[in-house]
């Protein structure tokens, strides 16, 4: 895919570097001549467009016509909504996705403005350490639809109230299901006659409300809730 950044400061140019090291066609979009100087001597000439994002004919010359999205990742958040709007509006990018740098401003980062996905780094960071601290030894492999599910994974230790049980007997919540168990290097698929025993690894799908019912049901501590820190 073609994704055209505009900002090359950390986050543009980590972005780029990541999405280039996957194959994709990347394209930068800055004009602060510091910025320029340093995205030289990280990334490949090509990929670096020199001007205003909020001009349209510099976003036409990065190729946003034909770009399946594009990321704002400027210091102002007023510039990254209107790279959002002008991309969409006139260029009919498909995917629009901007970062907030003021979590006050977060509420202008919707539809409105053809906001797509609005990133806000701060509650991100809050919700992780929510997630580590009230999941307690669950481990989060993969974020699904838009973080909305989880899959997890969960090492069964002795005394954990799973431990014993078959599959059809534990009270799974109601947002969570076994995928599948790990036993000694081995797949068991999940049927409900399995008992579980200590040192299984359990994935499965769920949700937030689900996944720390889970834990508690996989782990042997008791999951601590702290959702009122985000």
């Amino acid at each position: 895919m073609l994704v055209v950044i505009v900002g090359g400061g950390r986050t543009g140019a980590t972005l780029a570097a990541e999405l280039l090291s996957q194959g994709h066609g990347v394209r930068v979009v800055e004009h602060r001549a510091d910025v320029l100087a340093h995205l030289h001597r990280e990334l490949p000439t090509e990929c670096i467009v020199q001007g205003s994002a909020l001009n349209p004919e510099v976003l036409e010359a990065a190729g946003v016509g034909s770009a399946d999205g594009i990321a704002a990742c400027l210091p102002d958040d007023a510039d990254n909504i209107a790279v959002c709007f002008l991309a969409r509006s006139r260029f009919r990018v498909p995917r629009t996705i901007a970062c907030i740098n003021n979590p006050r401003c977060a509420w202008l980062f919707t539809s409105t403005f053809h906001v797509d996905v609005a990133l806000n780094q701060a509650r991100i960071l809050a919700s992780l350490i929510q997630e580590e601290v009230s999941l307690g030894d669950m481990m989060t492999l993969l974020k699904i639809r838009r973080g909305k599910y989880s899959l997890v994974e969960e090492k069964i230790p002795s005394g954990a109230p799973a431990d014993g049980v078959a599959i059809k007997d534990l009270a799974l919540p109601a947002g969570a299901v076994i995928a599948a168990v790990l036993r000694r290097g081995e797949m068991v698929i999940p049927r409900g006659g399995v008992i579980l025993q200590a040192d299984d690894e359990v994935l499965a799908i769920c949700d937030g409300d689900a996944a720390r019912q889970l834990a508690i049901l996989l782990g042997t501590t008791t999951a601590r809730n702290w959702t009122g820190m985000v």
